[in-house]
């Protein structure tokens, strides 16, 4: 687990990455500016810093010059932008940053991006990385899964998975009348269908998404849509 600084004035993006990050285990704290940035770093020592280059005060690359001249840039620093130029980045880089995400940042280039920041990072400024339930990032050997049949319309069934894999938690049923239109029914299922991975992976987001083939923007639009709350908000209300 690391603590990570995201620092960002579009409050969908500081949002979405705390969502992202979290789900994989890190302490992630949020400024909206170089002024909440300045602040934090000095009451803190982050692990990792995501830094926006184009903020309304102050730019991304004046606040990592500031930390440079004044000692404190002692953690690694990604740079983010939808509309850097080439200059802008190679100069961040020679300023101390040690990468560059444009925007919109896919999925698989953060996680892929942050972890190899953090690898450049002392050990001894972090601990262990986990997910937020406590387990490894290793996703778990669905064979070692007993299956365990459900009921449908009265029928017991056990899906399987096109691997030939199975899982299916043993307090689990899922009931759905024929009777009902064909959206409502898929409605229903396609409840049943996230609620079961959101449940297996501990409520991480990332995992569900990596499970369902889904892209992780998509999975939320989903499961807004179908009403289906995550297992972090259900235990915060």
């Amino acid at each position: 687990m690391a603590n990570i600084l995201v620092v960002d004035d579009e409050m969908g993006i500081r949002e979405l990455l705390s969502e992202i990050l979290g789900d994989e285990g890190h302490v992630v704290t949020t400024a909206e500016d170089a002024n909440q940035a300045r602040d934090l770093r000095l009451s803190s020592s982050p692990d990792l810093v995501l830094l926006d280059i184009w903020m309304p005060d102050i730019d991304g690359v004046t606040l990592l010059k500031e930390w440079q001249r004044d000692g404190l840039l002692t953690m690694p620093v990604i740079m983010m932008s939808g509309h850097a130029t080439i200059d802008t980045a190679v100069e961040a880089t020679r300023i101390g940053a040690i990468n560059f995400l444009e925007k919109p940042i896919s999925l698989q280039k953060l996680l892929r991006t942050v972890q190899q920041g953090l690898s450049s990072a002392p050990e001894s400024a972090r601990g262990t990385m986990v997910t937020a339930n406590g387990r490894s990032n290793a996703i778990p050997d669905k064979t070692a899964i007993p299956a365990t049949p459900h009921s449908f319309n009265g029928h017991s069934y056990s899906p399987t998975m096109a691997t030939g894999n199975q899982y299916l938690p043993p307090d689990t049923e899922f009931r759905v009348s024929f009777e009902l239109p064909l959206r409502e029914a898929r409605d229903a299922f396609e409840r049943a269908y996230f609620e079961h991975h959101l449940k297996r992976e501990g409520g991480s987001m990332t995992r569900v998404a990596e499970r369902t083939g889904l892209e992780r923007t998509h999975l939320y639009r989903k499961l807004k849509q179908l009403g289906v709350e995550s297992i972090k908000a259900s235990k915060k209300t």
